[in-house]
């Protein structure tokens, strides 16, 4: 892993904290799978694994090298030891976690089968858990600036009241604030009005960039295509509008800072994005149906082709890639091609994380010409390829 750079803000008790590539905030939970398939009434054992959108982009960055820092409550309890233990083995700090002693930590259980489907069934028990209980005076603002990236979930939001707050608070445009990075992440069973979901729509025009796939904005917002999720979130200066199975279309306002990073620059530095990039429409001269004009340029590039292990985790996946893609300033096509690849891994493993392709490795398939890219076939274990012996512009095999 890379050190953290040392000149960090100084937190309460006067220390500095280190600052990192990623702060991610958010509910982790303790996660029980089961062993067999079937409904959860007749599931007779589970393993215990970790699951929660926040603290998997985090693992899944500090596996490839990247700082990563994970902030949140978890109860005094044994899943509590348990949470810290596993997202710290994976190379995340984890020392400005609060341990909260009157509330539990969250866990939940899940069906073996894909949550796409009608006999997907999720168990939670996260009511009143110690990081439903975070607020902004309760955390430690110093360790949440202190990062190149500060990436939130609007699952957080549906937690309490006390959550939406802190969202609020950290979604205000405010001088100095790291590059706001958000995954709308609509889970419909913790917003059981979907008018309150609307809410999301309000936190996601604060942020930098924005993750939110077409079918979550139809069903929280009844918008029906990227660009008309752009017409409704103009602010954000990416915005990422994942397609399913089609892929992903990144929008990028042309009139402000490109968050690019030469050697050690802010990330909030600006400079003049570069129109010409293959696979970029200036969108300027198009306009929308209702005659806007847009100050766009727009990327698509497809998804792969996968052998479907299980979808969980495959989101948090994709973000992670982009991210990672942000931090080394890579252009927006090879951005959302680490997407793809990093949701590739997640998608060819049973659970909710999985360690992507190497750096190198990815880096290879990201450069594959559009025919080479289009004729990738992914299955398990093709993270491990580049170890054995093929070449990068080859397809990969199932196995």
């Amino acid at each position: 892993m890379q050190s953290p750079d040392v000149s960090g803000t100084t937190g309460p008790d006067g220390a500095s904290v280190p600052v990192v590539d990623v702060v991610c905030l958010g509910e982790s939970m303790v996660t029980f799978l089961p062993r067999l398939p079937g409904r959860l009434a007749d599931v007779p054992s589970f393993d215990r694994a970790i699951g929660g959108a926040e603290s998997n982009v985090a693992c899944t960055l500090a596996r490839t090298g990247h700082t990563t820092r994970w902030i949140s409550r978890v109860g005094t309890d044994g899943f509590g030891d348990h949470l810290l233990t596993a997202i710290a083995d994976c190379g995340v700090d984890v020392t400005h976690v609060r341990r909260d002693p009157l509330r539990p930590t969250g866990v939940y259980f899940r069906t073996a089968g894909d949550r796409a489907t009608d006999t997907h069934e999720v168990a939670y028990y996260r009511a009143g858990s110690a990081a439903s209980a975070m607020t902004a005076d309760g955390l430690d603002a110093a360790a949440l600036r202190a990062g190149r990236i500060l990436h939130l979930s609007g699952i957080t939001a549906a937690l309490s009241a006390d959550c939406l707050g802190l969202l609020r608070e950290l979604t205000a445009r405010r001088p100095g604030r790291p590059l706001l990075s958000f995954d709308v992440n609509y889970r419909p069973g913790l917003w059981r009005d979907t008018a309150r979901a609307r809410v999301l729509l309000d936190l996601a025009r604060g942020a930098d960039l924005v993750f939110v796939g077409d079918d979550e904005a139809r069903d929280a917002w009844g918008l029906h295509g990227p660009r008309a999720i752009r017409r409704a979130l103009p602010e954000p200066q990416l915005l990422v509008v994942k397609q399913g199975r089609a892929g992903a279309t990144v929008f990028r306002r042309t009139g402000g800072p490109d968050f690019r990073r030469t050697g050690e620059t802010d990330l909030r530095r600006t400079g003049e994005p570069d129109l010409r990039r293959t696979g970029e429409t200036d969108l300027r001269r198009t306009g929308g149906p209702d005659g806007h004009r847009d100050d766009d340029t727009a990327t698509f590039v497809p998804a792969l082709n996968v052998d479907l292990v299980a979808a969980t985790g495959a989101g948090d996946a994709f973000a992670a890639g982009f991210l990672s893609a942000t931090l080394r300033g890579l252009p927006d096509r090879d951005r959302l091609r680490h997407g793809h690849l990093w949701a590739a891994a997640a998608l060819t493993v049973p659970g909710d994380l999985a360690t992507p392709p190497s750096r190198p490795y990815a880096d290879r398939l990201a450069a594959l010409d559009d025919t080479a890219w289009e004729r990738l076939h992914l299955g398990p274990g093709w993270t491990d390829a580049d170890v054995s012996g093929r070449r990068a512009d080859e397809e990969v095999p199932t196995q």
